[in-house]
C-alpha cells in the first residue's frame, strides 16, 4: 500500500508525553502513531508531528521509532529545538548524518520525478509542433489543386 505524503489522517497521532526540558533547552515529544506499523518512515513522522503541533521553523529530530510486536502501533520520540546549532551540540553527529543522507535521497527522487514529468511534456510539445507543420503543408497542397 502506498501512502501519500500528506497521510490525510492527522488525528492518528496520540501524544504520550510532552515535556519541556529547560535544562537542555528543548521540547521532548513522545507520540503514538496508530495503524502505521511497518509503514512509517522517520521523515514522514517528522512531517506529521510538525503539522500536528505547528512546529514550523523549528528543528524536529526523530530520535527513534519503535514498532510494537503484534500491534499496528508505532511510538516515536522527537526532540524539538529552537536553534539547529544547539541541537548539533547536544545530539550525536551520526544522527544528523543519517538525516542528511535521507534528505539527499528525497531531493534526488524529487528531481528525477520532475525530469520524468518534463520529458513527456517536451515530447508532446514536439508532436504538436510536427502536427502543426504537417497541417499547413496539406492546406497548401489543397490550395494548389483548387487553382
Amino acid at each position: 500500500m502506498k501512502y501519500t505524503k500528506d497521510f490525510g489522517y492527522m488525528s492518528m497521532i496520540e501524544t504520550v508525553t510532552d515535556v519541556n526540558n529547560s535544562f537542555l533547552s528543548r521540547r521532548e515529544l513522545t507520540c503514538n502513531f496508530a495503524g502505521l506499523g511497518g509503514k512509517l518512515k522517520k521523515m514522514e513522522a517528522v512531517d506529521m508531528v510538525t503539522k500536528e503541533f505547528k512546529l514550523d521553523g523549528k528543528v524536529v529530530i526523530p530520535m527513534g521509532l519503535k514498532t510494537h510486536v503484534g500491534k499496528p502501533l508505532v511510538t516515536g520520540i522527537f526532540y524539538v529545538y529552537e536553534d539547529e546549532a544547539l541541537a548539533k551540540k547536544h545530539i550525536n553527529p551520526t544522527i544528523f548524518a543519517r538525516l542528511d543522507k535521507v534528505k539527499a535521497k528525497m531531493e534526488e527522487a524529487a528531481a528525477e520525478e520532475a525530469k520524468k514529468e518534463d520529458a513527456p511534456a517536451k515530447e508532446e510539445s514536439k508532436d504538436v509542433e510536427t502536427k502543426a507543420e504537417d497541417k499547413p503543408a496539406k492546406e497548401e497542397s489543397k490550395e494548389g489543386k483548387t487553382e
